[in-house]
C-alpha cells in the first residue's frame, strides 16, 4: 500500500516553498489534514491559518494573486469548492487569478466523517467554471507531477485529493505528460476511462476479468480539464464497450465529460460507474467502496455484467 494522495501533496508542497519564493500557502484550520502543515515547517512566514473560513481564505489566495504570488489554498474538498464557490467563481475565475484550490479528503472515503465531508459534486463544480483547469491524481507520485505542473502554469486549478492510503500506480521517477491520458493497461473488450483511486480499482476488476479471458484496458484521466479530447474520442472509436469509473456523482464529472466527448465526437453508450445521484453515510471507507460497487469487486461485477 502506498501513500494517501495528500500526503504526497503536503510533500510536494513543502518542496515547492523551499524552492519558490512566490508561492504562499493559506489553509482552513485544517493544516493537519490536508498536510500543508508540511510547508507551514518550511517557511512559516508564508502559511496563512485563515481559519474556518474558506470564502475568507479564496478572497486572500485572490489578493495574493493580484500581487504575483503563487496561493495555494486547501480545505477539505467539500468545502473549498462548495462553502467558497461564488468567491472562486468571481474572485478567481472571472479575473482569471493564479489561485491554486487543492481540496483534500473527497469522496466517499472521507468515511466515518459522513455525508458533510463526503464531496461527491466537487469535480462537476470545479469543471463548469471558465477557465478552471481540474486534477484527480491516483497515486503519490501523479499528485507531486500534479502540483508541480499546477505552480509552473498561469491559471486557476482545482486539484482533488483523497485521504485514504492507495496503491502506487506510477513510480517517482514516471514521466507525465498531462496534455494527454494515460493508458496504464491494454485491453481489446472494453475501455474504463478513470480517476484517481478508481484507476486502483479498475486495475483490479481488469486483472479480474482477464483470468476469465475478458482483455480490458484502463486509461487514467488525471487532467480532466483541459483534456485530450481527440485522443478520448480515438479510444472510444476503438471500443464498443465504454465504462467511466469514478468516486463522485455519475452527473457532471468524468463520466458527464467521456459523455459530452462521447456526443461531440464518437456517438457511444457510456456505462457511468460512481455514486448513481445519490448520498451515501458514515462508515468505515472501504466498506462504503464496496457497497456502492466502487471498489475492485464492484467495478468487475458492473463491467462482467455489461460484457
Amino acid at each position: 500500500m502506498g501513500k494517501a494522495t495528500r500526503e504526497a501533496y503536503g510533500e510536494a508542497l513543502a518542496e515547492l516553498v523551499a524552492e519558490n519564493k512566490k508561492i504562499v500557502v493559506l489553509d482552513a484550520d485544517l493544516s493537519g489534514s490536508t498536510k500543508t502543515a508540511n510547508a507551514k515547517k518550511v517557511a512559516p512566514e508564508r502559511f496563512f491559518n485563515m481559519g474556518i473560513a474558506e470564502s475568507d481564505m479564496i478572497g486572500h489566495a485572490a489578493g495574493f494573486a493580484t500581487s504575483g504570488f503563487i496561493p495555494f489554498a486547501s480545505s477539505f474538498s467539500m468545502f473549498c469548492t462548495g462553502r467558497a464557490w461564488e468567491q472562486i467563481r468571481n474572485s478567481v475565475a472571472y479575473p482569471h487569478l493564479n489561485v491554486k484550490v487543492c481540496g483534500t479528503h473527497a469522496g466517499i472515503t472521507v468515511g466515518e466523517d459522513g455525508v458533510s465531508h463526503q464531496a461527491i459534486e466537487d469535480i462537476a463544480l470545479m469543471r463548469v467554471v471558465p477557465g478552471m483547469e481540474v486534477y484527480v491524481p491516483c497515486d503519490a507520485a501523479q499528485t507531486k507531477a500534479v502540483i508541480r505542473h499546477v505552480a509552473s502554469t498561469n491559471t486557476p486549478c482545482y486539484v482533488r485529493l483523497g485521504r485514504s492510503s492507495v496503491e502506487d500506480v506510477y513510480t517517482e521517477d514516471t514521466a507525465f505528460d498531462f496534455s494527454k491520458v494515460h493508458v496504464v493497461r491494454e485491453g481489446k473488450d472494453a475501455v474504463i476511462f478513470a480517476c484517481g483511486l478508481m484507476v486502483q480499482s479498475a486495475l483490479k476488476a481488469a486483472s479480474k476479468l482477464s483470468a476469465e479471458g475478458k482483455e480490458v484496458a484502463v486509461v487514467d484521466v488525471c487532467a480532466i480539464k483541459p483534456c485530450n479530447e481527440e485522443q478520448i474520442a480515438e479510444l472510444l472509436a476503438k471500443y464498443d464497450v465504454v465504462f467511466t469509473a469514478e468516486e463522485h456523482n455519475v452527473i457532471g464529472g468524468l463520466g458527464g465529460l467521456i459523455c459530452e466527448i462521447a456526443a461531440d465526437k464518437c456517438p457511444k453508450k457510456i456505462h457511468r460507474i460512481g455514486i448513481q445521484d445519490t448520498y451515501a453515510e458514515s462508515g468505515d471507507a472501504n466498506k462504503l467502496m464496496a457497497k456502492y460497487k466502487l471498489d475492485g469487486e464492484g467495478v468487475y461485477e458492473q463491467v462482467k455484467a455489461a460484457l
